[in-house]
């Protein structure tokens, strides 16, 4: 990640040099607000507006009140069909933690302060194409790699 990268308190949008490809991880670490409602981490095609229709290759969404993690891609301006199952759910407010997002051949997989959270298979084909990473919702960040 470069230094131009924007990394507000919570809010992060940086880019991934040369994109996505197997064996690579992406490292988010932060403190959650005392009062959460939710975190969101999305993996994706050049860096967006709220409103542009860019590919989304992995789109986490962490809500406190419903204790879940949705996971998601939008292709061709579509989102596909959403993925909530969890073994269990890692978050606590105010506590710290540290996700990573390890790029396989066949999907991203999902670990929280070490321990396996889940798995999402690819559905974008071109993993160098994902080019952007953006963090925001309610937390501190204090790393994103």
């Amino acid at each position: 990640m470069d230094d131009q990268d924007k990394k507000d308190n919570g809010q992060y949008v940086g880019e991934i040099k040369g994109g996505m490809r197997p064996s690579m991880k992406l490292v988010v670490m932060g403190i959650i607000d005392k009062k959460p409602k939710s975190i969101e981490v999305t993996v994706s095609c050049k860096p967006q507006e709220e409103e542009a229709e860019a590919d989304v290759g992995l789109q986490l969404k962490v809500s406190f009140m419903d204790k879940a993690v949705q996971r998601n891609a939008r292709l061709a301006g579509k989102w596909g069909p959403c993925e909530n199952t969890l073994s269990f759910f890692p978050f606590a407010p105010g506590e710290a933690f540290k996700m990573e997002i390890v790029c396989e051949h066949q999907q991203f997989r999902i670990l929280v302060d070490g321990q396996p959270l889940c798995g999402f298979n690819h559905r974008v084909s071109k993993l160098a194409s994902l080019t952007a990473l953006r963090v925001f919702g309610d937390l501190q960040l204090t790393k994103v790699a």
